[in-house]
């Protein structure tokens, strides 16, 4: 699902996955450059990214970012990227370490949030994550649809 890049504050979104929010509890965030290859930056910057079954895992002291598609720039030769391999992580050392900690002993996961430009670079937001129980997802319709019927109200009174 390619989204349409949007500017926010000299930030270039290529990409969100909406869907990790509500499959999972949200409990601190990261951010990590990606190493990409030629083609494959050309089509983040058409915004052909999907970000929907993607996670990230440490391996060997180092980050890496499983099942991202990013689809094959399509003016690219036979040298195009395949487009969901394995990409790694750039992330500060001593943040990789209190990570691999959390994840470590406690088993969280890290799952992308969000992928997007920042100063000419591509970023992607990590999320340390708890998956959710079926309540608890129950529970986010619920507030999500209290949320929305207060709004209405307060559309329709004024």
């Amino acid at each position: 699902m390619a989204k349409q890049a949007a500017q926010e504050g000299g930030i270039k979104i290529i990409a969100t996955n909406r869907k990790a929010r509500y499959d999972y509890i949200v409990l601190d965030t990261y951010e990590a450059g990606i190493v990409l290859q030629g083609t494959e930056v050309k089509s983040l910057r058409n915004g052909r990214a999907n970000l929907v079954d993607s996670y990230a895992g440490i391996y060997k002291g180092e980050v890496f970012l499983y099942n991202l598609h990013i689809s094959p720039y399509e003016h690219g030769s036979h040298f195009n990227h395949d487009p969901t391999r394995t990409r790694k992580l750039l992330m500060p050392r001593d943040e990789l370490r209190k990570l691999t900690g959390r994840i470590v002993e406690r088993g969280f996961t890290l799952v992308p949030l969000k992928l997007y430009f920042k100063r000419g670079r591509a970023k992607v937001e990590l999320a340390l994550v708890r998956g959710k129980k079926q309540h608890d997802r129950r529970q986010t319709i619920a507030e999500r649809d209290a949320r929305r019927d207060a709004e209405r109200e307060m559309k329709a009174r004024f």
